[in-house]
């Protein structure tokens, strides 16, 4: 009884009678992935920066398009072959294509190992930077409407570990749950495309690209990828090599999973909830529960 867990969340990818669903999930990502590289790396100028589009970008767009509740729901041929079956195989799947891409960051890391550890104490204080979030994502989301649902909302950028705290702490149907949720799926749609796109015109802030790659390390591996190698490629000629700022990348993202979860259990949740006590009166919010319960 203790793996059906584990079998239930593995269940889709097995073949077992599935085999037509496999076949039509696998030539459906060949396809996105030879027309996402026949279009290639695009980049064009933006104000003082330069917007690079990289066919992860478009590998993205193209799934989402071609879904079976996107365009399969107008286009009735296009729903036979993509159904939901294919969706439910995917996203599993998805965690194991990612698993050679950590490995093979995990390659660029030992190169830059003595760099890694000089910037050691940065890559822990940069988990500071939530507080940033919060005090700029908790009034915008008031300002929306949203109630207790802006404490999960915007107590981070809501990947697994910030889910699995809320969800223990405040249970997923609560406001709490049901914010964090939607800040959870809203990354899981549009995260990649739009750190990709922020990657490829971060440079124009002047900062160095090896501060910037470390801010690309948010806790998604598929961000993260889209965000420091659209910096790379911006990056190009600050003198900074592009393994150099993809190993940082990656090593933030590691140690964001790690101290991330720390940093949202004892500073983001009680600086968010005694915020929201003191905000939600100035925006004529309900506040009815600001114990951090319901």
């Amino acid at each position: 009884m203790t793996n059906d867990t584990t079998s239930d969340r593995w269940a889709p990818i097995r073949t077992g009678g599935r085999l037509s669903a496999h076949l039509r999930t696998h030539l459906t990502v060949l396809l996105i992935v030879v027309v996402a590289e026949l279009i290639g790396t695009i980049t064009f100028p933006l104000g003082p920066g330069q917007v690079v589009l990289l066919p992860l970008l478009y590998a993205v767009v193209l799934g989402l398009g071609l879904s079976y509740s996107v365009l399969g729901s107008v286009i009735e041929p296009l729903r036979s072959v993509v159904d939901e079956d294919v969706s439910r195989i995917a996203s599993p799947l998805l965690v194991i294509a990612l698993m050679p891409l950590g490995v093979k960051y995990g390659t660029l890391v030992a190169p830059s190992f003595y760099d890694l550890v000089a910037a050691g104490p940065a890559f822990v204080l940069q988990e500071f930077g939530n507080l940033g979030t919060i005090l700029i994502a908790l009034p915008l989301a008031l300002l929306l409407g949203l109630k207790r649902e802006s404490i999960g909302a915007a107590v981070s950028i809501a990947r697994e570990p910030t889910l699995g705290v809320i969800t223990d702490k405040y249970g997923i149907e609560s406001p709490e749950g049901r914010g964090v949720l939607g800040t959870y799926v809203t990354g899981t749609v549009l995260g990649t495309v739009f750190f990709g796109l922020l990657g490829g015109f971060a440079p124009a802030t002047g900062l160095h690209p090896l501060a910037l790659s470390m801010a690309c390390g948010m806790g998604s591996a598929s961000m993260m990828t889209a965000c420091s190698t659209s910096l790379a490629a911006a990056a190009g000629g600050a003198g900074v090599a592009e393994d150099q700022i993809l190993s940082f990348a990656a090593t933030s993202n590691l140690l964001t999973g790690i101290t991330g979860l720390y940093m949202v259990i004892l500073v983001g949740l009680p600086v968010i909830t005694r915020l929201y006590a003191f905000l939600a009166p100035v925006f004529g919010r309900d506040t009815a529960a600001t114990d951090g319960g319901e």
